[in-house]
């Protein structure tokens, strides 16, 4: 084998999400498979878990830029220099040609001075595509106020003007800005950003393309499933609706709080964010967990009827929703996600405008009074999952392969 190390980078070493999850996932498995791996992350460390499984951690000790004093968030969301100089040196002390480097998250702590720090090693880079903030100001193409899918070419002059952000037309200046900031440090004016991207839904690729992105710099890669029970859940059996992911007004927690109160049906929310609070006030009868490991989901699913997924956005794939649907979970997905289409073809579940609370709620209903039919879902979604995603094992072999495909072409 050619390939000598992957240096894996991430703005986070602890578990927030699934960018973070499948970042730290991929370090697991490259050095399973006898790969030195480097996890090199913005934060200050890790809590030993990738010590105890013989991946090199070097963390550079920074914090989210939004807990800095509001100019100093500004600066540090732009460039951050800091990251930029210890990400630099760090590949000039180790890098050889048979390194590659796997980019996942950098815009909370390491910002788009990260492809400054890179651009050595462009031709042995990867980014893996978890949202759309490559290409897009809000990294949704979404019209958050307006709750619309956005049409705009990024960056675009009708993408500025756009009133598009979740919270101030300020704010997506200052996005638009990191953004120019960033596709200059990225591509440096060029037609190509001489570096792949890792796709996770094939449905991402025209938005990319809008962006000017040449194809052959594209790559789909589903994620991998892991269901949350090692043994088919008997869905029928139970009543509660669940939902697993970051309280956040993006992701729609609030949304399924209200949905499910106005339902009368059993409502389990397993994560943390700011809107917690506001949905522990306004609905009492929720069950808020906080965040679990993912061994601990599987056993709060023992009871679980249904998985809810009812981002506000175009999620690109949904990591929960596959590893509920492995489990012999149906889930209900937000018509906005990608893979709302899928679930809906296949039987799966219920495609449906999550944001319509009576809709939602009559969703939550239909299926809360319908044990046949949640049974027959949950059959098909054991048998079926496999269309939406691929294996850990397939997912880490398609890895190495790709990783060796980029290291024969930079040495052509």
């Amino acid at each position: 084998m050619s390939l000598s190390r992957v240096v894996v980078i991430n703005d986070f070493s602890l578990k927030r999400g699934g960018a973070t999850a499948l970042a730290l996932l991929s370090a697991r498995l490259l050095r399973a498979a006898g790969i030195p791996v480097t996890y090199l992350s913005g934060d200050a460390g890790d809590d030993g878990v990738l010590a105890a499984q013989d991946v090199e951690h070097v963390a550079l000790g920074g914090v989210p830029f939004a807990t800095h004093p509001r100019p100093r968030a500004l600066a540090q969301g732009l460039w951050n220099r800091a990251a930029e100089f210890q990400i630099a040196r760090w590949v000039e002390q180790h890098d050889d040609p048979h390194t590659v480097y796997h980019l996942h998250g950098w815009h909370s702590i390491l910002s788009p001075a990260v492809f400054a720090a890179l651009r050595p090693v462009s031709a042995r880079l990867v980014v893996h595509a978890h949202d759309f903030f490559l290409v897009c100001p809000n990294g949704a193409f979404m019209n958050f106020p307006a709750h619309e899918v956005c049409g705009l070419t990024p960056l675009s002059a009708a993408c500025a003007l756009s009133l598009c952000d979740r919270r101030s037309y300020s704010h997506k200046l200052v996005r638009v800005v990191r953004q120019l900031v960033q596709d200059r440090a990225a591509r440096r004016g060029s037609p190509g950003a001489g570096f792949d991207v890792l796709l996770i839904h094939h449905s991402m690729r025209p938005l990319f393309a809008r962006s000017g992105w040449p194809a052959e710099c594209l790559f789909t890669l589903p994620n991998p499933c892991q269901p949350f029970s090692s043994q088919p859940l008997v869905a029928a059996d139970h009543r509660a609706f669940f939902f697993v992911g970051r309280l956040d007004p993006e992701k729609g927690a609030y949304d399924f709080a209200a949905a499910s109160s106005t339902a009368g049906v059993p409502a389990v929310i397993v994560g943390e964010g700011p809107e917690r609070a506001a949905i522990a006030r306004d609905f009492p009868a929720v069950e808020l967990t906080g965040w679990r490991t993912h061994e601990q989901i599987g056993e709060l699913m023992q009871r679980a009827r249904c998985l809810v997924m009812p981002s506000r956005y175009q999620e690109p794939f949904g990591m929960v929703a596959v590893e509920a649907l492995a489990s012999g979970l149906p889930v209900i997905a937000s018509s906005h996600s990608f893979l709302a289409q899928d679930i809906a073809r296949l039987g799966l579940g219920l495609s449906v405008d999550t944001r319509d609370t009576a809709r939602f709620a009559g969703a939550l209903r239909s299926l809360a009074a319908d044990d046949a039919h949640v049974a027959a879902m949950s059959e098909r979604a054991i048998w079926h999952v496999g269309e939406l995603c691929t294996t850990v094992d397939a997912w880490r072999a398609e890895l190495i392969a790709h990783f060796e495909r980029m290291l024969e072409r930079a040495r052509s």
